[in-house]
């Protein structure tokens, strides 16, 4: 017994070092392809139980908070609810929401989509860990007292968080970084929709924005596991239920998706731009009547709840609503009235700082675009129209591809929601006219349009961005090294106002060279006390495009893997 008993202590011990050793080796030298498929398989898993726990909590919490197990069908419960208890629910959400984003983040933001967007560009696959934590809580406590957003936007966050601390632990590169967000995103997006085609695409055109052959098959593994998960939990059903009736009666009846599609990219631009709108008069305010930042979400929320007296349909992800729209339980006047207040109640969540995504939001409003359009089409050409919920199957699919930016995995996405594959021509002719339509007048997504007014643009593609990657201290040569760039030679560039900040990158520099027309920059340190600029060195041209080639061709190498 002894002899067996240290027998099976040595194996334990063994099997200890030999994970040790296993987890030296992935930090020092990166994971092997095997190795990776199976982190990707475990990154998968991990992603699919924390939006299946996402969605869960949300679900407890609302009952909670309204009293009811039909959180499904929230709204026509909320009819029969007090007004006060109607705006008191979101009012003390917006609250909780307000103080713990004041407190655990510099800038009183939820982190979201864009974010996880910025970090697979400019931060080798990582996000914030600790604001995107905070940042979850936030979106659910929003989710559950009546914000009117989705769940996509947290979940896509905090699977970036799960695969973030992979990274770190196995100190990824870049690209092994920007792969695991991927998976563990594509992971989350299938998980939360039962959406296992569309996550995996999702992941590839929103977030790593190209479909790298080798970034494929993890992607895919990490997709499965979530949809495993989430089928596990919830069962293998669809998100919404279609009545019989969604065939196309004729091809000629396809023009009308054409119109379709570009009255839906106008719908999804004016949803995005009452946004922003809404955004910059909320910090206007706030700066004006000197609201703390901590308020604000509270404000959002009693504005939120005084309009849910009226129409409780705008409270949370409003599915229910969905599902009325793609069914044709709604008459005209009423699709168009809900489309209108779901965009202002959008508008107010987001404005307010509260939290939670836009893709629900989209696909709702879009449902009650498509349904208004088929309604009125069917009834002026009801001998060559079919149902008017093919429209709004169309609508919902064209909406949500021009607000992400995403038609190929939005596609797939309303396809695996409803279990409807027959009318794949009216919704992809709907969606790429929308999708075509906005990008033109947006930076092709509300996403990458957030990041614009943040100064970030992404839109233009890596030529764009890869500038303000290589910092101009990394390129800086001392001045007393032969060549023309003598400390004397660079202090007649100072007094002629031609230098650049030390502390900037090549996105600074490479505009003063061309307007110079000269062969090297001084580089200095600028003092905020009016002290005259210190140099530092000098930033050569050659260097410059050298260090700008070697970004572009790596980045070209990681696309076409």
């Amino acid at each position: 017994m002894t002899g067996a008993a240290t027998g099976l202590a040595g194996w334990i011990a063994g099997l200890r070092d030999s994970l040790r050793e296993t987890g030296r080796v992935l930090r020092e030298k990166g994971p092997g392809q095997v190795q990776f498929w199976f982190i990707a398989l475990v990154l998968g898993t991990a992603a699919g139980l924390a939006a299946m726990l996402f969605r869960l909590a949300i679900t407890a919490l609302q009952s909670a908070l309204y009293g009811t197990d039909d959180t499904l069908h929230i709204h026509s419960f909320a009819q029969t609810l007090p007004w006060y208890w109607i705006v008191l629910i979101p009012v003390a959400g917006g609250l909780v929401v307000g103080l713990l984003l004041d407190r655990f983040t510099r800038d009183a933001r939820v982190r979201s989509v864009s974010d996880v967007i910025q970090g697979a560009a400019l931060n080798d696959g990582r996000v914030e860990v600790k604001e995107g934590l905070v940042s979850a809580i936030a979106s659910w406590i929003t989710l559950s007292s009546g914000g009117s957003s989705g769940r996509e936007g947290p979940v896509v966050h905090l699977a970036g968080v799960l695969s973030t601390w992979v990274s770190n632990r196995i100190s990824a590169d870049g690209v092994t970084g920007r792969d695991l967000l991927g998976c563990a995103v594509a992971a989350a997006v299938s998980a939360s929709f039962n959406a296992p085609i569309a996550g995996a695409l999702f992941a590839m055109e929103v977030i790593l924005r190209h479909f790298a052959v080798n970034a494929f098959a993890p992607i895919v593994i990490a997709s499965v596991a979530g949809t495993v998960v989430s089928r596990l939990a919830f069962g293998d059903v669809t998100e919404f239920s279609l009545s019989t009736n969604t065939a196309l009666e004729f091809y000629v009846e396809l023009p009308a998706y054409l119109i379709l599609g570009l009255l839906c990219g106008l719908v999804a631009v004016t949803l995005m731009r009452t946004i922003f709108w809404a955004d910059g008069v909320g910090s206007a305010i706030q700066k004006r009547i000197r609201l703390p930042r901590a308020l604000r979400p509270a404000l959002a929320g009693a504005l939120l709840g005084g309009i849910a007296c009226w129409f409780p349909h705008i409270i949370g992800v409003g599915y229910e609503t969905t599902t009325a729209a793609l069914t044709g339980q709604l008459l005209l006047w009423q699709a168009v009235v809900f489309a209108v207040i779901k965009t202002a109640a959008v508008a107010i969540t987001m404005a307010g700082r509260m939290g939670g995504g836009m893709f629900s939001p989209s696909l709702m409003l879009g449902a009650l675009t498509g349904l208004a359009f088929g309604l009125i089409a069917t009834g002026i050409f009801p001998d060559v129209s079919g149902s008017e919920t093919v429209y709004a199957l169309a609508g919902m699919g064209a909406v949500a591809a021009a607000v992400l930016g995403a038609p190929i995995s939005t596609t797939l996405i309303v396809f695996e929601l409803t279990g409807d594959w027959q009318t794949g021509l009216a919704v992809m002719v709907a969606v790429s006219m929308s999708t075509a339509l906005a990008s033109r007048i947006v930076q092709r997504s509300f996403f990458l349009t957030q990041l614009h007014k943040r100064n970030i643009h992404l839109a233009a593609g890596p030529q764009a961005y890869l500038l303000s990657m290589v910092r101009v201290a990394s390129l800086t040569r001392d001045t007393t090294e032969k060549g023309p760039a003598t400390e004397d030679a660079c202090w007649q560039l100072i007094e002629q106002g031609i230098y650049v900040d030390g502390a900037s990158t090549l996105a600074s520099a490479m505009p003063v060279f061309d307007k110079g027309g000269v062969a090297f920059l001084p580089v200095v340190t600028l003092w905020s006390d009016g002290r005259p600029p210190e140099l530092l060195g000098a930033l050569h041209h050659l260097d410059a495009l050298k260090a700008y080639n070697k970004a572009l061709a790596a980045t070209a190498a990681e696309e076409h893997r």
